[in-house]
């Protein structure tokens, strides 16, 4: 029998209930499992035997996976990484079809051992070199962030309301967000101009779930490249304010496909996945892709 090493963040609620319940899944469907806390200071020391990781936890837990996958040495035993979505926004497992409210069949599903190759965007320019699995990006996502960093929401608070929340507040971002200068080229392309978004994506969405990229494929070799300027302020504000009524869908605005990009913003905050990021002064960032360095199974 295969061997999972269950990686769990176990966030507010009773851990024991949830880690035996998460086992008992895992172990119904044929597999040995293995438990670790993220919370705890061992979950990265890995068994040699271990087939597979399951993190089950949010888009932070798995880019802190994925960071301590990436740092180990080439001879070490590449491992794929099988998700129980149980954040709030789980952006990274939407976009690989893997549904966050019925873990059973996502079980199933590793049975037939299928995997997906996910690409990892590298950064140059920071003071140090930097990974994302998500999205780097300026203006009114990093404005966000900032913003619900000083009016913090209750941890108790369901998903749906953090989500609501964090969309309430954008609304009003982008009603109101000044533009900014940004130089960026993609591909050796010029787009510069004035933007009130500029992300560079390698997932279909991000932040309170919202699908800016909706053609985005992380196995595919390419950046998406978000740009929102003045004239597209109104669509991104009704595509916000539909998500807030219960309106699903994809925001269609400018996407470019690239493999390069250098690019710098005006500004000083940036984002990194779900890390603000403010420089003492504007940096010149480039952006390459490394491709298939991570693999994730039971994708659709």
């Amino acid at each position: 029998m295969k061997i999972a090493q269950l990686l769990h963040n176990p966030g507010a609620g009773d851990e024991e209930h949830s880690r035996k319940e998460l086992m008992a899944l895992i172990e119904s469907e044929g597999f040995v499992c293995r438990y670790a806390s993220t919370k705890k200071n061992d979950w990265k020391e890995l068994k040699s035997d271990v087939d597979f990781l399951v993190v089950a936890g949010g888009d932070g837990t798995v880019r802190k996976v994925a960071k301590h996958l990436l740092n180990r040495k080439l001879i070490e035993k590449p491992l794929p990484i099988a998700l129980l979505p149980s954040g709030t926004a789980n952006n990274i497992a939407g976009t690989l079809n893997i549904p966050a409210d019925d873990p059973q069949p996502v079980v199933q599903s590793w049975r037939t051992d299928q995997r997906k190759r996910f690409d990892v965007g590298l950064v140059q320019g920071l003071p140090k070199k930097q990974f994302f699995l998500e999205g780097i990006g300026y203006g009114v996502f990093p404005q966000l962030m900032k913003e619900m960093k000083e009016h913090p929401v209750n941890s108790s608070d369901s998903p749906e309301d953090k989500l609501r929340i964090a969309l309430e507040i954008l609304s009003e971002i982008v009603q109101t967000y000044q533009v900014q200068s940004c130089r960026i080229e993609v591909d050796g392309v010029d787009y510069s101009g004035e933007y009130l978004l500029v992300e560079v994506m390698n997932i279909r969405s991000i932040g309170p779930n919202l699908v800016l990229a909706p053609a985005a494929d992380p196995g595919d070799g390419l950046f998406e490249v978000v740009l929102v300027s003045e004239s597209q302020r109104d669509g991104l504000l009704t595509y916000v304010q539909n998500r807030l009524q219960g309106v699903e869908g994809d925001y269609w605005g400018t996407v470019l496909k690239g493999k390069s990009i250098h690019m710098q913003w005006e500004g000083v905050e940036m984002h990194l996945d779900d890390q603000l990021i403010k420089s003492k002064k504007p940096r010149a960032l480039q952006l390459t892709l490394s491709e298939g360095l991570l693999t994730f199974l039971g994708a659709g």
